[in-house]
């Protein structure tokens, strides 16, 4: 059966979460943290025997050192169950730093998690949209000499998540998509699928930076939390507990009246000893999200909110899209096996302000941007109607932030979709190609526009 016949493989990395599936799913098949664990017993024999000159026992060393390493889940509750487990990210802020590392990782997610020939699959790899092509040159390297598929494509996250939305050849590929990952934060503008990249933004708070807030303030508040257990349990009450107030001062004060109404406990057993523990979690619930809206309660050398960022984004961009940015036309899709149906009754008109990320999943995280982005719209209308005077008006604007219930992973969502058209296998880099033309053909990618 020929390659093109078989569904894509689509695997979206990210710096804290991979996810990864088959074009056409609604939902990936695995979502699992971007960490590899390494069993360094096997590292220290390879540079013992070096030494010595011994080859037999260095190749054996060697061999062991690239079989024994475990990924994701398995990695992380490898590294606490034995101390001869190192962990390596190789992922940060978005681009890639280890590529040995990576390759181990491409290799349990292709033959471990999805278990299918990579031979027998086109794969469709995602690239954060500030990544340089030397980057694209190493992945398609990889992907075509060491695993020798048939076809890639490397596509830019945002993107991606703006295709999520877009389904319908009505709709041009044009918005602005606000991307929350673990590991970084950019606000991307999008014309016909092409990024404006000189008007990228990028800020330095992403959801590590409110797990880490999480864990600063619950220490500062003195809560009996085991030392290696404050991250993780930092990361959970972010995930399980934490919202977007409207205004903090009010928040306090209700918390305040009503402790026993807000207050949540959280409670755990300490992995040494067994014992177990309990702490309570207040204010952090909705002190966490806020960093993103006044971020010098977290960083001094960063003050700039994040709607604020958006709109220097959309008011960099070239004046001819502009509008296009602030008002699209969108329509959702209803999702059923491998096929697209147009569902009417989610149309709306407004600001095209696409959110992507899990960090953008807090309760009612979309309303408070939404409202503070109509502010600063609002208020430049009114500027400019002032310095017009007479009769000239400037028309409103309608500000919309969408928020969906598949952003944690509208990435890979979009990267589904795009993977289930024929157009996506005329738009990859073939194996042939690669190995006529070398590893520069990865360095762009064709932007394709029909859906169907």
């Amino acid at each position: 059966m020929d390659a093109a016949s078989r569904p894509a493989v689509v695997i979206d990395n990210g710096t804290g979460y991979t996810k990864m599936g088959f074009a056409g799913n609604v939902e990936p098949c695995f979502i699992t943290p971007t960490v590899v664990a390494v069993n360094d017993t096997f590292a220290g024999q390879t540079r013992a025997t070096t030494n010595k000159g011994n080859w037999m026992a260095q190749h054996s060393a060697g061999v062991m050192a690239d079989l024994d390493f475990f990924i994701g889940e398995d990695a992380l509750a490898r590294s606490r169950a034995s101390s001869t487990y190192s962990l390596s990210y190789p992922i940060h802020n978005g681009q890639v730093e280890n590529w040995d590392t990576m390759e181990r990782f491409w290799q349990q997610c292709i033959f471990n998690y999805l278990r299918c020939d990579p031979e027998d699959h086109y794969f469709l790899l995602t690239e954060s949209p500030l990544t340089p092509p030397e980057t694209r040159e190493y992945t398609g390297e990889i992907m075509f000499e060491t695993f020798n598929v048939p076809g890639l494509y490397i596509a830019v996250q945002p993107v991606l998540a703006l295709a999520a939305g877009y389904t319908t050849t009505k709709c041009e590929m044009t918005g602005v998509v606000v991307d929350v990952g673990d590991g970084a934060t950019h606000i991307v503008p999008v014309a016909d699928g092409y990024v404006i990249g000189s008007s990228i933004r990028s800020i330095p708070i992403t959801g590590k930076d409110v797990t880490q807030f999480i864990q600063q303030l619950l220490k500062e508040r003195g809560e009996h939390i085991p030392q290696e257990e404050s991250f993780d349990v930092a990361r959970r009450v972010k995930e399980m507990y934490c919202y977007t107030c409207s205004d903090i001062v009010k928040e306090f004060n209700k918390h305040d009246r009503e402790p026993n109404k807000y207050i949540k406990h959280w409670s755990g057993i300490k992995p040494k000893t067994g014992a177990k523990y309990t702490c309570d979690i207040g204010y952090e619930r909705f002190l966490g999200p806020e960093i993103f809206f006044h971020p010098e309660i977290y960083n001094n050398n960063f003050t700039t909110p994040l709607h604020v960022v958006i709109d220097k984004c959309i008011q960099s961009s070239p004046i001819d899209t502009r509008r296009a940015l602030y008002k699209v036309c969108v329509t959702k899709m209803s999702f059923y096996g491998s096929k697209y149906h147009r569902n009417p009754e989610f149309i709306f008109n407004g600001q095209n302000i696409v959110l992507s990320g899990g960090s953008t999943m807090f309760k009612d995280f979309h309303r408070r941007l939404q409202r503070d982005l109509k502010k600063i719209v609002d208020a430049r209308v009114l500027a400019s109607n002032a310095r017009l005077g007479g009769d000239a008006k400037a028309q409103p604007i309608e500000v919309n932030v969408v928020s969906h219930s598949i952003q944690r992973y509208a990435v890979w969502f979009g990267g589904s979709v795009l993977a289930s058209t024929s157009e996506f296998y005329e738009a990859c880099h073939t194996k042939a190609e690669y190995e006529e033309y070398g590893a520069s053909i990865c360095r762009t990618n064709p932007v394709f526009k029909g859906m169907y």
